[in-house]
């Protein structure tokens, strides 16, 4: 992509500064009260060790004292809450400069692999090695600079959702284009979502691979959360499938297999989408598939949380039956329907497994039954549980053994 200052390992690019407001790439605060902070002056692993040793020789029982006296105390759900987001940063902090410290060692040893193979003069190593330390100092100048939304010229909007909207910009002092996710973080906070926007910088973090849309900075500001990400100009797979109605076996058969790989390549991260769906499948200048989304959109719409269809839980075989479609009429009611339900506050559940709406337990399996859909609705123009609206539909997922039927003219 050319962006020199950006492409780096995904561990150089994920080092959170404790207590800090404003952040260098890819770091993210959310935890209030915080902004402007610095830590006191660090006493160094060996001192405190050795004064806690010193105190247990001279008080043997205050320690014991200290542990008993914290049993009898009862802390408040909004303390803990706070303890445990100190503790999760600290060791986010630390485990991120180990990470990066063996990541530099590792590339130093790939530099000096490469000087073995080259049959280069003594000199000539030794410039090559002057190179590769003024990049890593340079880099680890870039990593400490700070950004802002100003540091970018915005050009268009090109996406709203229910947290904020997603705009191209372009780099001011690079020119390079990418794509800005800002998110309200008055609005994730009441809703929740802090969990969600934390998952999706994770997997954009430690997805640094062709299969997922690529991270380059994060940044705040009072009001807003900002992700700056990689733009892809061939737009997404909903809007391919509104163009075309259907694909050739041949067309679905490629974009299934990438979309496999690239559910595969998170799911040995350790991640669960839990949310695909033609949307989040973005195309890339050449038409190749890669994921979004992760995290901001499972959860955030009403259509995935459960007590939404709560009072559907009792659907009877008997309500599937009310209203039969033939394929014709379905297919014109959603390709009708179809973007006006995308950008909707509700969506649609199509695409989402019975697991995740009975949320009593789900796991990689559920991403596998959302590609199924996708596939059915490529081929055939339609998903095989569409309906007139969300709540129908949610029915015919969960009673999928009696509902799940393909038109009798495909063969």
């Amino acid at each position: 992509h050319g962006h020199s200052a950006s492409r780096s390992t995904a561990a150089d690019r994920t080092t959170p500064q404790p207590w800090s407001c404003s952040m260098s790439p890819v770091s993210v605060s959310l935890f209030p009260g915080t902004a402007g902070c610095r830590p006191a002056k660090r006493r160094p692993l060996a001192r405190i060790l050795r004064w806690l040793t010193h105190l247990r020789m001279r008080k043997p029982g205050i320690l014991e004292m200290s542990t008993a006296t914290e049993n009898s105390i009862r802390f408040s759900g909004h303390t803990l809450d706070k303890a445990t987001k100190a503790k999760v940063t600290l060791e986010n902090y630390y485990s991120n400069l180990i990470a990066q410290h063996i990541e530099r060692k590792q590339r130093l040893a790939k530099l000096e692999e490469s000087l073995k193979d080259e049959g280069l003069s003594e000199a000539q190593k030794q410039e090559k090695r002057q190179q590769h330390a003024q990049k890593e100092t340079e880099f680890l100048r870039l990593k400490r600079s700070r950004l802002g939304v100003e540091d970018f010229e915005p050009l268009k909007v090109i996406g709203r959702g229910a947290f904020g909207e997603v705009r191209l910009v372009q780099k001011k002092d690079t020119g390079h284009v990418y794509a800005m996710k800002i998110l309200r973080k008055a609005d994730m906070l009441e809703k929740e979502q802090v969990a969600h926007v934390r998952a999706e910088r994770d997997v954009l973090v430690e997805a640094d691979h062709q299969w997922v849309v690529k991270m380059y900075y994060s940044f705040q500001d009072p009001i807003n959360l900002y992700l700056i990400m990689e733009f892809l100009p061939g737009g997404d797979m909903m809007t391919l499938l509104m163009k075309k109605d259907t694909l050739s076996e041949e067309c679905t058969q490629f974009y299934i297999a990438e979309t496999a790989l690239a559910i595969d390549s998170i799911h040995k991260l350790g991640f669960i989408h839990r949310d695909i769906k033609p949307d989040n499948l973005l195309l890339d200048a050449r038409g190749h598939i890669k994921l979004s989304d992760f995290g901001l959109c499972t959860g955030l719409k009403k259509s995935h949380r459960t007590d939404f269809y709560r009072d559907l839980s009792q659907a009877k075989p008997s309500d599937f039956t009310s209203s039969p479609m033939d394929s014709k009429r379905r297919a014109e009611s959603w390709k009708k329907n179809r973007r006006a339900l995308a950008y909707s506050t509700v969506g649609t559940p199509d695409y989402i497994a019975p697991e995740v709406f009975l949320q009593t337990g789900y796991g990689p399996a559920c991403d596998w039954w959302s590609l199924g859909v996708i596939m059915y609705e490529m081929l055939i123009g339609y998903p095989p549980f569409c309906s007139e609206n969300p709540q129908e539909t949610y029915r015919k997922v969960m009673n999928w053994r009696e509902t799940l039927t393909f038109p009798p003219e495909v063969p």
